[in-house]
């Protein structure tokens, strides 16, 4: 069918979800709060829509209300919500429970959250079948299977009676689709489906939407802050701010013609695989403001890395193993290799990203070489120290050295402390000076990272998440910090409030001379903050080199799959499927005694290595 005729059945053709007006409201203090203010939209028959925004934006909410799985007693839904014409917010609520799964279904960003962790996975979705139908347990076993195999989840029927906790995370998510699929639903609600994934299993997951769409023939309601996610799956998008739609219309009109300052936003914010061709140093985002419009244009961290000098951390053959014990004595039956034979070095003033996948050891490399955790075997030195070699006393001394900014910043603030204590903490733990200057320290740190200090007073829950980022950025630098690991630093992050701390980073790079070790598995992030990269597979480095190099002419099979997966903001691409293959991360596990066979790199460039495998 062509896109005209289409489009031609889309106008004749009644909405499978049609909202008007529709308007939610929370009680908080006895008072009722609106988050969502008159949203109004339509969904066709085989049509992806894309509801895009940041978070509180109001976009989860208006997808909760459709299901109407807000409480009720704290919740309050006005304006019309229709489902194949009928009006679900006058039904009941044994009514509302036969239109969940058969008419709607939804699939929700934290599948381990969504599937009961007691029942196996085969069972939960034989229940998903046998509420909605009159079928034998057989039948929905053998359907079960069927649903197993159709969202590609390798020996279906051999995993049928395993638990959530067998199954990787993207493979999780593969059993909440077939969930979510069984009583073939018109409308499929998805809610930020792949934020948590990484890149390929991503990848993966929306190639899978895309065939089950064609093949169903079933509508897509599509809830991301992701805009390249938006661009190769979305017909329409909706772009919320505020509670509001500030702007509705086809996917390439708003791309391309985007004409609200926040639309804008968004889209300038999103960084480009392939977009730092000819440039040699990193690069500052770009930053628009959402109310205005107004632009900052990017500009390149100044100078260049010295690598002549001696670096300020070297890294050789570290090798970091997790003992797994078993039976009855609790005896030891293997080991996670969970770092293998890992060998680098950084300058002063230099980013190295490390990259891979969930498990393939980056954070644990990180990990060991601050001694946070004890490596088994391998060689560290930082400063002028033996890491390694380190008492309790000389390891705290060594730690001014080095500090970690982790992945969830309200994880790592107490809550108890207010933020200034928290910043202070450390310059008073290591008895640098008086509390008043410890104050005084914490104060012009608060006021470099973008925050002021009269905010020191308050406590981390009354801050955004990218300024609970800020403040333990600011906490990391207390010490006056040479070496800086930022561990999936920006990744829980909104796709704006990453720009903006990413380009802190770059600042206060260029202003301190720090040297990051920048862990993350988004590689368009990396492209732009990185002078050199280094990929981890299975925890092993499998290619290292400079940027530019890696990037331009990647040549280890498995960093050109990660490139290959990364979603790219240009509408064109709509439709167009990676085929990437369908398969879990190897296990890391190793029997007792096992050795890694001894590896060899070839240089592709200055300073470009690849790991030689037997079968690439």
């Amino acid at each position: 069918m062509t896109d005209v005729a289409a489009q031609q059945t889309n106008i004749d053709a009644n909405p499978v979800l049609s909202v008007s007006n529709l308007t939610t409201s929370f009680l908080a203090d006895g008072e009722w709060r609106t988050v969502v203010k008159n949203i109004s939209f339509d969904v066709m028959p085989g049509e992806t829509v894309a509801i895009v925004g940041e978070s509180g934006s109001g976009k989860s909410v208006t997808s909760l209300s459709i299901m109407r799985l807000l409480a009720r007693d704290g919740s309050r839904i006005e304006g019309s919500i229709k489902i194949n014409g009928r009006d679900i917010l006058s039904l009941s609520d044994n009514e509302m429970r036969k239109v969940r799964g058969k008419d709607v279904a939804m699939i929700f960003q934290e599948p381990m959250t969504s599937l009961n962790p007691i029942f196996t996975i085969g069972r939960q979705i034989s229940e998903a079948l046998t509420c909605h139908g009159d079928i034998s347990k057989a039948e929905a076993k053998a359907q079960t299977i069927r649903l197993l195999e159709k969202v590609r989840i390798p020996n279906a029927s051999s995993r049928f009676d395993e638990y959530p906790h067998q199954f990787s995370g993207g493979m999780r998510q593969r059993v909440m689709i077939a969930m979510a699929l069984a009583s073939r639903p018109k409308l499929l609600i998805a809610d930020e489906p792949t934020t948590a994934l990484d890149v390929t299993i991503q990848g993966q997951i929306l190639d899978l939407i895309k065939v089950l769409q064609e093949e169903e023939g079933m509508s897509v309601l599509f809830i991301t802050h992701d805009m390249g996610v938006v661009a190769e799956i979305s017909d329409r998008t909706i772009v919320m701010y505020r509670g509001e739609a500030v702007e509705t219309g086809n996917t390439d009109a708003i791309f391309h013609r985007g004409q609200h300052p926040y639309t804008r936003a968004l889209l300038s914010a999103v960084p480009r695989l392939g977009s730092m061709k000819e440039q040699p140093q990193p690069l500052r985002f770009p930053i628009v403001d959402a109310s205005t419009g107004e632009r900052t244009e990017p500009t390149a961290l100044a100078g260049t890395v010295d690598r002549g000098k001696t670096p300020i951390l070297e890294v050789k053959n570290l090798v970091t193993r997790f003992n797994i014990h078993g039976g009855l004595l609790g005896r030891t039956t293997g080991a996670i290799h969970a770092v293998e034979n890992v060998s680098f070095d950084l300058a002063q003033g230099e980013t190295l990203s490390l990259v891979g996948e969930s498990g393939c050891g980056k954070s644990t490399t990180g990990r060991s070489i601050m001694r946070l955790i004890d490596p088994n075997a391998g060689e560290v030195r930082l400063d002028g120290y033996d890491v390694m070699k380190l008492d309790a006393h000389n390891l705290r001394r060594m730690r001014r050295s080095i500090q970690m900014i982790f992945q969830d910043p309200f994880a790592s603030l107490n809550p108890r402390m207010t933020i200034g204590a928290a910043v202070a903490e450390p310059f008073i733990e290591h008895g640098l000076g008086t509390r008043a200057q410890a104050r005084e320290k914490a104060a012009d740190l608060l006021e470099r990272v973008g925050l002021t200090a009269d905010m020191m007073s308050r406590y981390p829950h009354e801050f955004s998440g990218g300024q609970r980022q800020r403040i333990c950025i600011a906490r990391a630098l207390a010490l006056d910090p040479k070496v800086i690991v930022a561990d999936e630093s920006v990744s829980a992050l909104d796709v704006s409030i990453k720009a903006q701390v990413c380009n802190l980073l770059m600042d206060l790079q260029q202003s301190l001379n720090l040297a990051y070790l920048f862990i993350s598995h988004d590689m368009a992030v990396v492209e732009r903050v990185s002078h050199r990269v280094a990929v981890m597979y299975l925890g092993e480095i499998v290619e290292i080199g400079p940027r530019a190099s890696v990037f331009e002419n990647p040549q280890h099979p498995y960093t050109k799959k990660l490139m290959a997966a990364v979603p790219v903001p240009d509408p064109s691409r709509r439709g167009i499927k990676r085929n990437l293959a369908v398969d879990e991360l190897k296990s890391p596990v190793r029997p007792v005694g096992y050795s890694a066979p001894a590896r060899q790199y070839r240089e592709v460039a200055n300073g470009h290595l690849v790991r030689l495998d037997e079968a690439a």
